[in-house]
């Protein structure tokens, strides 16, 4: 069983991009988003994949990603609940950590949040100066919900 250990930061200038090694456009939704587990399908330039996620228990969950058929996500896509997720990635290097920074498009526009995935659960790891407010589990942030925001969630305030 794979596990999945990541930290979620809202990030706070567009120092990322000038960093970046590179991005891509992906376009994501849940065809589940029970507590128990969710199933999303995501399209990446060329490549498409099916993931499952278990319950995150602070900052480590379950988690199965296989790569399928770019046409079969595509139609997938279309049985997806809520809506669909538009945003573009970009990964950069830092601290011989591997961060992915998701700038969102659509009605999340101006929602930019950045993750580090950790080998193990006490990784220290230092953080590069775009990172702002760490809102690891706080589940406005988490993708599953974010596909039906009609607006971006603001960690200032409760939703």
């Amino acid at each position: 069983m794979a596990k999945e250990i990541e930290h979620k930061y809202l990030v706070r200038d567009n120092s990322y991009e000038r960093a970046a090694t590179s991005s891509v456009r992906m376009i994501q939704g849940y065809l589940s988003r029970r507590k128990e587990a969710t199933v999303r399908v995501r399209v990446a330039g060329d490549e498409a994949f099916l993931t499952v996620k278990g319950i995150t228990a602070g900052a480590v969950r379950d988690e199965w990603e296989y790569p399928v058929p770019r046409e079969d996500a595509m139609q997938m896509l279309g049985c997806c609940t809520g809506g669909i997720i538009d945003k573009t990635r970009y990964i950069v290097p830092f601290g011989g950590l591997r961060w992915e920074v998701d700038r969102f498009h659509g009605p999340l526009e101006g929602l930019v949040v950045a993750e580090v995935e950790l080998p193990t659960a006490d990784t220290v790891y230092e953080k590069p100066a775009f990172v702002g407010e760490d809102v690891t589990g706080d589940a406005r942030y988490y993708n599953s919900a974010l596909v039906s925001a009609t607006t971006p969630p603001r960690a200032d305030r409760a939703e």
